[in-house]
């Protein structure tokens, strides 16, 4: 499925990495993936059977304006993503028009329609309430868990207390100091990959 979608992935890595944020202002700190950057890092997660394409079930726990969202939706079986601030997540509509089109002119595959954003608390289990009742997904039958370096710590303690065994928690941003998280495991030899991205595994028991 790499294969296949190889021309939609690198266009919407293309169109975001145009529209990079990074910065401190009035409404707070921002700052995005570089999907050109995560993108090389996809075949190694499918090669060590952490991303199954077609099948995942992937949740973006700090989305922004979606666009590891819009990425990751040519993979996974639903693509899911929650956002804090409902500024950023503003910016979801106004880029997917403007991308569908850039996509659509270019003869390629439209954004598969398996992407569910919410703006709430990632850390609170209301919202997570909240995204099971809307898709049916409930946070324990999510495979893969995604974060900026953003309150990654958070995320870690309720991913090891609630995920599911097997689960995948995917930290953008880091390079050569690495956290451990009590409850997962750091997985040494795929971080970090892309120079970006560190991988943990909660243990199968």
């Amino acid at each position: 499925m790499l294969e296949a979608f190889r021309c939609e992935l690198h266009a919407v890595a293309d169109f975001y990495d145009q529209r990079l944020v990074g910065d401190l202002g009035p409404l707070g700190f921002r700052r995005t993936s570089e999907l050109g950057r995560l993108l090389p890092c996809l075949p190694a997660l499918v090669a060590a059977g952490i991303l199954n394409p077609g099948r995942s079930r992937f949740l973006d726990l700090g989305c922004g304006d979606g666009r590891v969202n819009v990425l990751m939706s040519y993979l996974a079986q639903v693509s899911v993503g929650v956002e804090l601030e409902d500024w950023l997540l503003d910016d979801y509509t106004s880029l997917r028009e403007q991308l569908d089109a850039s996509l659509e002119s270019k003869g390629l595959h439209a954004v598969p329609q398996n992407v569910d954003l919410f703006c709430g608390d990632a850390t609170e289990w209301a919202t997570h309430d909240a995204i099971r009742r809307a898709t049916g997904i409930a946070f324990d039958e999510v495979d893969i868990f995604y974060t900026f370096l953003t309150a990654h710590e958070a995320f870690s303690t309720l991913i090891a207390a609630r995920g599911k065994p097997g689960c995948a928690f995917l930290v953008y941003g880091m390079d050569r100091i690495f956290p451990r998280y009590e409850g997962l495991d750091f997985i040494e030899s795929l971080s970090p990959l892309g120079e970006v991205l560190a991988v943990y595994r909660k243990p199968w028991r």
